[in-house]
């Protein structure tokens, strides 16, 4: 998404959770310090294949990932967003790129990233103390924001963590982007928030959710890229259902 477009996006977003403009750029900016002292990626750094898995938290995430047991995934670049790390882990998986902004299960973000994720650190105006406490921690990492972007932090667009590792694989230049654990419903597992049990949404969630879906569904009407779902929650316009048994075939 062109940064121009974004910003309008962004500005909506800012209105409806009331949240500061001013708060986000002060995390970009400790980011991208940290960033500067210890070494970062660039997008020109992260080669990615054609088809793309983005994987989210929602409740299809491990029927899907049972399924996919079935499938050869070496020809898919694997794409975390934050806690579904954790549940790629359990099942011996290892994505390729985890975008995160740091509140998923830190010791398997922490353990993926030893394994050889590639680590998209996201900075917005509530986390700035989990940028500081764990950006230190991590190794090839790419840094990005909700707001203005600096030397070392990028903003492609996207709100949640799962419509950012959309975001990026449309920047990166994906053919196929494939979802999985994308529900976009009013159920959180315990993988997005791994403090809390399965259970319904509060408030805010579900907002949050609905601005992750309008997101994807600018995404699948505004580029060329084919856009599948391998989950079972909402609807999203514009992406074709698949069956993982179909994976193969792409």
């Amino acid at each position: 998404m062109e940064l121009t477009l974004w910003m309008q996006w962004y500005k909506l977003i800012l209105e409806d959770f009331g949240f500061e403009k001013d708060d986000d750029e002060l995390s970009a900016e400790i980011l991208n310090n940290i960033l500067d002292d210890i070494g970062f990626l660039t997008p020109q750094d992260i080669d990615i294949k054609d088809n793309v898995i983005v994987f989210g938290a929602g409740p299809s995430l491990k029927p899907n990932l049972t399924d996919l047991k079935n499938v050869d995934l070496d020809g898919f670049t694997l794409i975390a967003a934050d806690g579904a790390t954790t549940a790629l882990l359990e099942e011996g998986i290892v994505p390729d790129i985890v975008v995160t902004d740091l509140d998923g299960r830190m010791n398997d973000i922490i353990n993926a990233n030893q394994q050889g994720a590639l680590m998209v650190v996201h900075a917005h105006g509530n986390n700035q103390e989990q940028v500081e406490k764990y950006t230190p921690k991590l190794v090839n990492i790419m840094g990005t924001t909700q707001s203005k972007p600096l030397s070392h932090v990028y903003n492609f667009g996207g709100f949640t963590d799962g419509d950012r590792c959309v975001f990026l694989a449309m920047a990166l230049e994906a053919q196929v982007i494939i979802l999985s654990g994308m529900d976009f419903g009013k159920i959180v597992t315990h993988y997005s928030r791994p403090d809390q049990e399965d259970g319904p949404a509060d408030l805010v969630k579900e907002k949050k959710l609905k601005w992750a879906k309008k997101l994807m569904e600018w995404a699948t009407t505004n580029s060329q890229i084919h856009f599948f779902n391998i989950s079972s929650g909402e609807e999203v316009s514009g992406v074709e259902v698949l069956d993982p048994a179909d994976l193969s075939q792409l």
